[in-house]
C-alpha cells in the first residue's frame, strides 16, 4: 500500500512538472502544454534514457530515467541511484535508493545557477559503482526559452515506429551500432559432419566363430564405457581354428617353459647350467607367458571376449546375434565424437581464393544457429590441390570441437572467410528485415523511436552483412527484437506510451 501510494505521489509530482503554470505575458502561446526534452546516453555498461521537463533556474524539474543493463538490455531492477546537475563548479543532487518502479527513477531536481552544464547519474549496485554522464545540458533563466528549445529538440519523425523501453525489456531486444571491419570475400557451400579418425576404432574379430551379444540393449547410439564386454566369439564347435585348444596349448607350454625356467635358474646357482643356457630359457618363458596372457585374456570357456578400448558411443554394428564371422572381420565401430570433420566441396572458380581462407563461420540447419569456427575450437585442416575425376568441386576440410550436439552424418551451411585488407559497414543478420527481396533495418532516434530505412546489401558470413548504403556507422539499429518492433507499428493493441510512469 505504501508502495502504490508513493507511486501515485511520484506520478502527480512529475505530471505536475510537464503541467506546470506559465507566465502571464506566456500563457497565450503554450498554455496547458507539457513539453519535455529527452536525453540519451551509453556507457559501456548502461544506456540511460531521461525524459525532462525543461530546466529552469528556481523551478523544479522532473527527470524520468530508465536505466537498463547493456549486457541483456534489460532493466536495472535494484540499486541506489544519484542524480547530479552540475553547471560549472556548482551543482545540485538528489539520490534514490531504489528504483520508483522496476528499470525508472523518477528525480526532481531545481538548478539554482544558469548555463551549459552536464546531467551524472552515479549508479551503485552490489557489484560496483558506475558514473554515466549526459553532456550539453543547459539550465534556462526563464520558461520562455526553455520550452521554446525543448519544443526544437522534440521534433519526432512522423514516420517513426514507437516502441517504450517497458516493451523492450519484456522481449528479446538490443540496439547497436555498426562494425567498420575488415570484410573479405565469403564462399557459401554445405558440408557433411564425419567423425575424426581420432576418435573412432573398429572392434574386430580375432577368430573364426559364432558371435553372441553379451547385452540385450546393444545398439547404435548406446553409450558404452572402456573395458567393457560388448560381445564374444565361440569356436569351440569348430575342429580348425578352435580358440580353446589354443589356449590350452598356449597353457601347456607356458608352464613347461615356466618350469625350466625354474630348473634352470636353481641349477645356474650352483654353476651347473651355462649362462646361455639360461637366458635362453628365460626367453622362451617370456614369450610364451606372452602368448598366454594374450589368449586368456581375450579368450575364455572357449570364445573371444570383445572388450571394448575406449569409451564413446556405438556408432555402427556390422555383424547380428550368431551369426558365423572370420577372423579380421569388423563387429562394431565406437566413436567418441569430440572430434568432428567438416567435408565442404567449393565450386572451381573459387581456387584462387582458397589459400586465403583464414576462418569460417558455420550454421546448423537443425537448430538455426550459427558459430563461430573459434567457438567451436576449430580450425581449417586443408583444401585440395587438385580436382578428380569424378567431382569437379574441390575439398575443403575443417575440425571443430562436438560442443553443441552436431550430429555425424548430417549437413550444415558453411561460410569459409578470406582474409582482406579491405574494411566494410557491416551489421549483424538480425538487424535486417526482408521485404519483397529489398532489405531494411530499424534506426534508433531515440531508446523509444525507430525509423524503417531501406539498405543495400553485400556479402553475408552467415552472422554479419555487408551494408553498402543506406546508414552509417554513427547510427544506432536495432540487433535483436526488430521483427517485434515492426509488428508494434501495425498492431493496434499496443499503447506506444503503456507501462510510463507519466
Amino acid at each position: 500500500m505504501k508502495t502504490t501510494i508513493y507511486l501515485i505521489l511520484s506520478m502527480l509530482i512529475f505530471i505536475s512538472c510537464l503541467n506546470q503554470s506559465k507566465t502571464s505575458d506566456d500563457a497565450d502561446d503554450h498554455a496547458n502544454e507539457a513539453v519535455s526534452i529527452k536525453y540519451t546516453t551509453y556507457d559501456s555498461n548502461f544506456e540511460i534514457f531521461a525524459e525532462a521537463t525543461p530546466f529552469i533556474k528556481g523551478e523544479t524539474s522532473g527527470i524520468l530515467a530508465h536505466i537498463t543493463k547493456l549486457a541483456d538490455f534489460k532493466p536495472l531492477t535494484e540499486g541506489k541511484v544519484t542524480a547530479s546537475l552540475i553547471v560549472g563548479t556548482k551543482g545540485i543532487r538528489q539520490k534514490l535508493d531504489a528504483p520508483t518502479r522496476t528499470g525508472i527513477y523518477l528525480f526532481q531536481l531545481q538548478p539554482e545557477f544558469t548555463g551549459k552544464g552536464k546531467l551524472v547519474f552515479d549508479i551503485q549496485t552490489e557489484d560496483s559503482i558506475y558514473s554515466v554522464t549526459i553532456p550539453s545540458v543547459e539550465v534556462f533563466a526563464d520558461e520562455h526559452d526553455a520550452i521554446h528549445e525543448a519544443e526544437e529538440l522534440g521534433f519526432d519523425n512522423p514516420n517513426a515506429i514507437n516502441f517504450t523501453k517497458e516493451q523492450s525489456w519484456k522481449v528479446d531486444f538490443a540496439t547497436g551500432c555498426p562494425a567498420v571491419e575488415p570484410f573479405g570475400q565469403t564462399i557459401k557451400t554445405t558440408a557433411h559432419v564425419q567423425s575424426a579418425f581420432t576418435d573412432e576404432i573398429i572392434l574386430t574379430a580375432k577368430t573364426n566363430g559364432i558371435v553372441t551379444f553379451t547385452e540385450n540393449n546393444l545398439t547404435e547410439g548406446t553409450e558404452v564405457s572402456s573395458g567393457k564386454t560388448l560381445l564374444s566369439i565361440s569356436g569351440e564347435a569348430f575342429a580348425d581354428n578352435n580358440p580353446q585348444v589354443r589356449l590350452n596349448e598356449a597353457k601347456n607350454n607356458f608352464e613347461k617353459t615356466e618350469a625350466n625356467f625354474n630348473r634352470n635358474s636353481e641349477l645356474a646357482k650352483e654353476k651347473i647350467v651355462s649362462e646361455k643356457a639360461l637366458l635362453d630359457s628365460k626367453n622362451e618363458f617370456e614369450n610364451a607367458k606372452i602368448i598366454y596372457d594374450n589368449l586368456k585374456k581375450n579368450f575364455s570357456s572357449g570364445a573371444q571376449n570383445v572388450i571394448n578400448s575406449k569409451a564413446g558411443f556405438i556408432k555402427h554394428i556390422y555383424v547380428s546375434n550368431l551369426q558365423y564371422v572370420e577372423a579380421g572381420a569388423p563387429l562394431i565401430s565406437i566413436t567418441q565424437n569430440k572430434n568432428l570433420f567438416l567435408k565442404a566441396d567449393v565450386q572451381q572458380k573459387y581456387i584462387n581464393a582458397l589459400p586465403f581462407i583464414t576462418t569460417a563461420n558455420i550454421r546448423s540447419l537443425q537448430r538455426d544457429k550459427t558459430y563461430t569456427l573459434e567457438e567451436l575450437n576449430g580450425k581449417i585442416v586443408s583444401f585440395g590441390k587438385n580436382i578428380s575425376d569424378d567431382n569437379y568441386m574441390i575439398p575443403v576440410t575443417l575440425q571443430v570441437e562436438n560442443r553443441d550436439g552436431i550430429v555425424p552424418g548430417s549437413f550444415l551451411e558453411i561460410f569459409l572467410k578470406t582474409e582482406t585488407n579491405t574494411k566494410a559497414l557491416t551489421v549483424l543478420n538480425s538487424a535486417l528485415l526482408e521485404e519483397q527481396n529489398n532489405y531494411f533495418v530499424l534506426v534508433q532516434q531515440n531508446p523509444e523511436s525507430f525509423e524503417k530505412r531501406e539498405v543495400k546489401i553485400g556479402n553475408s558470413d552467415g552472422i554479419k552483412t555487408e551494408i553498402l548504403s543506406g546508414i552509417s556507422a554513427s547510427d544506432r539499429v536495432v540487433t535483436r527484437g526488430a521483427v517485434l518492433v515492426k509488428l508494434a507499428s501495425v498492431s493496434n493493441s499496443i499503447d506506444a506510451h503503456s507501462g510510463h510512469v507519466h
